[in-house]
């Protein structure tokens, strides 16, 4: 127990793992609602949108005037997703968004194909070229990912040597350009991960690499996502991808109901009550899993929001 880190930063992904995915069109002002909500509650790092093509993610047709109509909030950084080279192209255009690369590998081809119609050797090869666009137009590269880390509905059971693998590409890519990693995000894409394997991959990752800052993106479809993010905090992960009221979820990932991130809120109050500092007010975050379900029109899965915290009985 003495790797659980006394803090942690939680990224919040909400606003577009959320919107992405809702079959019914949202109105562009209530997702600028949410995400000024969201502003005001401590979190330092929030994902807005994602420039994708609209026919493939309808959901994201206005990502263009939502990020040009929220009112950003000092310390706050907002951030976009994209896939390829026309995504990061649309997200130049945007000042008021925070841009960072990422050089990304999937450990499943077949969702690979699916989701960016690429072969790992077209994913590999790709990264060389995206690192390049983000050094010219003067964009840091801080980041990693290893998609589908943990299983992938198409493929099965991910080896752990696989990950080593990618790991090791993707440390290559960033040495070859000369940019230097802040951490590696490992995605739970179609929520294959438990505990153990949670345990399993990330020891091994920070065995090879014990200076290397690995994050965990933890999907909830099969409601293993707390659990997960305990034995993530149990080897020492302190960074957190999650979303408000258990948002959203994967377009490609083949569910019949992909549930979203990690709920943000049950993350935070497990944090809270662990002694984990988080820098995010706990009741402000409620009252956004709230405002959450009232823009989407439909119960959410989170469940702090529904329980409360433990503070009016203490009191």
């Amino acid at each position: 127990m003495s790797d659980i880190p006394s803090a942690v930063r939680i990224s919040e992904e909400g606003p577009r793992e959320g919107f992405q995915i809702e079959k019914g069109p949202i109105p562009t002002t209530r997702k600028i609602e949410l995400i000024d909500a969201l502003s005001r509650t401590g979190i330092d790092h929030m994902q807005i949108v994602s420039f994708v093509n609209p026919k493939a993610v309808p959901g994201m047709a206005d990502a263009d005037e939502v990020v040009e109509g929220i009112a950003p909030r000092p310390g706050v950084e907002y951030t976009a997703l994209w896939l390829n080279e026309r995504g990061f192209e649309r997200a130049l255009m945007h000042d008021r968004l925070a841009l960072a690369g990422s050089i990304t590998l999937v450990a499943s081809e077949k969702f690979s194909k699916r989701n960016q119609n690429r072969t790992a050797a077209e994913q590999l090869a790709g990264q060389h070229t995206i690192v390049e666009k983000y050094k010219a137009a003067g964009v840091p590269v801080e980041r990693g990912m290893v998609m589908a880390a943990f299983g992938c509905n198409f493929e099965g059971d991910v080896p752990v040597s696989r990950v080593v693998s990618l790991v090791q590409q993707i440390l290559d890519v960033a040495k070859q350009h000369g940019v230097t990693l802040k951490y590696i995000t490992l995605a739970d894409t179609m929520a294959w991960a438990n505990p153990l394997s949670i345990k399993r991959v990330v020891g091994t990752l920070r065995e090879r690499w014990p200076d290397v800052d690995f994050a965990l993106h933890l999907h909830d479809t099969r409601g293993m996502a707390v659990a997960n993010a305990f034995a993530g905090l149990e080897m020492g992960v302190k960074r957190f991808d999650a979303a408000v009221a258990g948002l959203g979820g994967c377009p490609f990932a083949g569910h019949a109901g992909a549930a979203g991130n990690i709920c943000t809120e049950d993350l935070v109050f497990m944090c809270n009550e662990m002694g984990i500092k988080t820098g995010i007010d706990l009741d402000e975050l409620i009252a956004c899993a709230k405002l959450a379900e009232d823009i989407v029109g439909h119960p959410l899965p989170g469940a702090v929001m529904k329980g409360g915290t433990l503070q009016k009985y203490r009191a």
